[in-house]
């Protein structure tokens, strides 16, 4: 049987794919693959931390591509991928998510005549001002097999043309992730304690909020983020804010001026491992974010998810879960954390095959469909 040629990239890639690898491996018969990390996010400390924490082996290859415009990210990655594929003559080219590094695989493996899997295919935003829809939209044009997350996503596929004998609905590997890891994530309160933070309970008795801000509509604008900086200070009158910053948004606080706004109530950290962060999201009182995957992730752990974002392509966390869509305006924000404050919560419910077992299913899929992806 030839090989599936598994291309990560980011480190939500990783919690996706690292299921899909335990169930290739633990299918009767097991599936054969080739594990590749473009390297589109680079810290080679992280990397390892999130490697050795989700069990996932360590990748044939590495292409460290590193940072650069989408453009030249992705032209980087297609270039340094193509001999790889060349090399290891895979059957099929499975990607997941939508990030750079998902596009630039599709596009190699679909111009090589090779069929592309997708994991999480469908989602839409209906923002085209995200690189992300754009990435969504035309991986799953270039698709062969499509595996959804969510039941609505075989709508938009239908949409845009797509045919149902492409598309199998098989739940979310991002679950699977945080359901075997849930009872083993590290405490907030040691988490904390090795940030300076003693007691908990002294210093949060009401609870503390869990932020994380990256993507580029909210950091890159000083007055957007000096204003999600203020809305958030007054937030952090009420209970102390648990901040892991990722790089690009340290780098635009301090350019801007912003991280000596931050009083006191406020613990910034770096960014941190899977199973610190799962800590710290189980732990929290309400989570602040623009990421997808917390949206998700803060779903199935029945914790209060505000999403500083116009528009979601994960509309079943707010249908289904604990996800408010507030969007980036200071009297929407406070108005729904007022809500939460004051004692209001969303229903805490667990989509359809959210269920820890959607790896398993999609080792079957692909299986069942061997011949027709060229892997037999």
């Amino acid at each position: 049987m030839k090989p599936i040629l598994c291309v990560v990239g980011t480190r939500p890639n990783y919690m996706k794919m690292a299921p899909i690898l335990r169930a290739l491996d633990a299918h009767v018969p097991p599936l054969p693959y080739v594990l590749v990390h473009t390297g589109q996010h680079y810290d080679p400390a992280m990397e390892r931390v999130f490697f050795e924490a989700l069990g996932m082996p360590t990748p044939s290859h590495n292409l460290a591509v590193g940072a650069g415009s989408h453009a030249a990210q992705t032209g980087e990655i297609m270039k340094r991928l193509d001999p790889v594929i060349e090399a290891h003559a895979p059957g099929a080219v499975l990607v997941v998510g939508d990030v750079n590094s998902t596009l630039a695989a599709a596009l190699v493996a679909a111009k090589r005549g090779l069929p592309v899997v997708h994991v999480e295919a469908g989602l839409r935003s209906r923002d085209r001002g995200m690189p992300e829809e754009i990435n969504r939209i035309l991986v799953d044009q270039l698709s062969d097999l499509l595996l959804t997350t969510e039941a609505r996503a075989a709508d938009n596929l239908a949409a845009e043309g797509i045919g149902a004998e492409r598309v199998a609905f098989v739940g979310n590997t991002m679950i699977d992730t945080l359901e075997t890891f849930r009872d083993r994530c590290t405490p907030a309160t040691r988490t904390l304690a090795e940030h300076g933070v003693a007691r908990l309970d002294a210093w949060a008795p009401a609870g503390y909020a869990l932020v994380t801000l990256h993507r580029p509509s909210n950091v890159d604008d000083p007055a957007t983020l000096s204003d999600l900086v203020g809305t958030l200070e007054q937030i952090a009158a009420d209970v102390p804010i648990v901040f892991p910053v990722h790089p690009r948004t340290r780098g635009n606080l301090e350019r801007f001026g912003l991280l000596e706004r931050l009083s006191d109530r406020w613990l910034i950290t770096p960014p941190l491992g899977y199973l610190e962060m799962l800590g710290l999201m189980r732990d929290a009182r309400v989570v602040l974010t623009d990421s997808g995957g917390v949206q998700e992730e803060t779903t199935v752990l029945g914790v209060p998810c505000l999403t500083l974002r116009r528009n979601t392509e994960r509309p079943v966390t707010v249908s289904e879960g604990t996800n408010q869509l507030v969007g980036i305006q200071r009297d929407a924000i406070l108005a729904a954390w007022r809500g939460l404050r004051e004692g209001g919560s969303r229903h805490a419910g667990k989509p359809a095959l959210w269920d820890g077992r959607s790896a398993e299913r999609i080792a079957a899929t692909l299986w069942e469909r061997r011949a027709a992806l060229g892997l037999a």
